[in-house]
């Protein structure tokens, strides 16, 4: 299991998300950082975290020479974990708001149900928003949430999640090199093109909290994109429909019985 951490200036909060991934009780488990040359350090910091604490072997760094949006972030880390063997890919923030020690539930629902992929979801029944919200903030993201969902027809509750944990084989299913969103539209793509190939999604409730440390990366053009993909999606999305199998022609009796 590989998990993939796109980072932009998150030097402070980078050493306690690791610590607290490999804590958890996965021994095989990998990080990936995708860094996007951040001014504070954060990839330096990796690297130096990659050598002298955990082990190139369990932390490594992909280094992209400038703050290109996290979509495409996502797609060369996902891209690249996929090429290093991962069965299992996990997609989270690294500024502390998505739980890690939910990773262990979401891997165990994903096996038990047989999903393609599993999402922290904070809108399913017993998930929650961080208390420290202010409303505005809150009916903004039910908002969009609802939007999103009526637009595109999609039985997702939190269609805008980032946390999610995917088996190989759906993100190959998905195309997900062919992902062409940025920003936070990236998640709505990535649930509609699953859907769309007729793959199971399962929600777990989480928790998410407000990040520890920094500031957000939501900018007016994140939102604006955000707000024209459902329909962009619905125009030029690929068709990822399941083939139905060609029915053989029946064949013929044995001589004795013609």
């Amino acid at each position: 299991m590989t998990v993939v951490l796109p980072t932009y200036n998150e030097a402070t909060n980078l050493p306690a998300i690791l610590d607290a991934l490999f804590a958890l009780p996965l021994p095989a488990l990998r990080v990936l950082v995708v860094d996007d040359n951040s001014p504070d350090g954060t990839g330096e910091l990796a690297e130096t975290l990659a050598k002298d604490k955990y082990g190139a072997d369990r932390l490594s760094v992909l280094h992209r020479p400038g703050k290109q949006g996290l979509g495409r972030a996502y797609v060369h880390g996902i891209s690249h974990a996929l090429d290093e063997g991962a069965a299992y890919v996990v997609q989270m923030d690294a500024d502390l708001s998505h739980p890690p020690e939910a990773v262990p539930q979401m891997l165990g629902t994903l096996l038990s149900t047989e999903a393609d992929v599993v999402i922290g979801s904070r809108y399913a029944t017993g998930g929650a928003l961080a208390e420290d919200w202010s409303l505005h903030r809150k009916a903004l993201s039910a908002w969009a949430n609802f939007y999103v969902r009526v637009l595109l027809h999609m039985r997702v509750r939190d269609v805008t999640a980032g946390f999610k944990l995917w088996r190989r084989e759906t993100l190959h299913a998905i195309d997900v090199a062919g992902v062409t969103s940025n920003g936070y539209a990236f998640q709505v793509e990535m649930n509609y093109r699953t859907i769309r190939r007729g793959l199971k999604i399962v929600e777990v409730p989480i928790r998410f909290e407000e990040r520890r440390d920094g500031r957000s990366k939501m900018s007016l053009g994140v939102q604006f994109e955000s707000a024209l993909m459902p329909f962009k999606l619905m125009r030029h999305t690929p068709d990822l429909t399941p083939e139905t199998p060609e029915t053989p022609p029946p064949s013929e009796p044995p001589a004795a019985e013609r």
